[in-house]
């Protein structure tokens, strides 16, 4: 009998924030996989270390994605990984992906997800609290009032039409983006909050443009609300 493949979200950062099916999955799997060239390079892994028992003892499939937007690129190791999971499925071994977040949020293991589908395989999918979410409790705020709209919006896009949109924006990885995200927000005078590092030891929390660095990391949040809150 095949196994299983589980697409495991651990949360934004904080251990913590990991649900007890995640970690009840992980630990119920002799398997696991991980998207860097090592375990200990993956922060899922990190995050997941401080709530797994014997995580260390698991056998580890380090299934390493380039940061590329070539598409042939992209599927080519796509399949890469989902050929070496189908064989540890083969072999009657479950099997959990860790991934930060929600796995189904801008997550590389729902490409993967697929591909073990349309060979026939089991897989299923175990959610994460997102870090969009995490952020939003972290500065004590939500994340939409009443009837407002939430867009969330990793930053490939124009930033005017971006911020055009009614009700509340999050914009994703926004790092490397943040002195265009800066000049934008103080040009039309909005309301933001920025989180580096979600639920790690080294997150930063700002609460207006002025207070913005030029750059942060790549797990950088910026949520930009409406100032009418009626």
């Amino acid at each position: 009998m095949s196994g299983t493949l589980y697409g495991v979200g651990v949360g934004p950062g904080d251990p913590k924030l990991m649900t007890y099916l995640a970690v009840e999955t992980i630990e119920k799997c002799p398997v696991i996989a991980v998207p860097a060239s090592q375990k200990d390079h993956a922060l899922s892994y990190r995050i997941a270390k401080g709530m797994v028992k014997g995580l260390k003892e698991k056998e580890c499939l380090a299934l390493s994605i380039p940061m590329t937007k070539d598409r042939t690129t992209l599927e080519e190791c796509y399949r890469t990984a989902a050929n070496k999971l189908i064989h540890c499925l083969e072999e009657g071994k479950d099997a959990a992906y860790l991934t930060l977040g929600d796995p189904t949020i801008y997550s590389t293991y729902i490409y993967i997800h697929r591909l073990v589908k349309e060979q026939g395989y089991d897989a299923k999918i175990i959610s994460g609290v997102p870090s969009f979410c995490a952020m939003a409790a972290t500065v004590g705020d939500s994340l939409a009032d009443r009837s407002q709209q939430l867009h969330v919006i990793p930053l490939a896009y124009d930033m005017e039409e971006v911020l055009d949109h009614k009700g509340t924006k999050v914009l994703m990885k926004a790092g490397s983006k943040l002195p265009l995200i800066k000049q934008h927000l103080e040009k039309y005078h909005l309301e933001a909050v920025m989180v580096e590092n979600c639920g790690l030891k080294d997150e930063r929390v700002y609460t207006a443009a002025n207070q913005m660095p030029d750059k942060a990391g790549y797990y950088t949040t910026v949520l930009v609300k409406e100032a009418d809150h009626d």
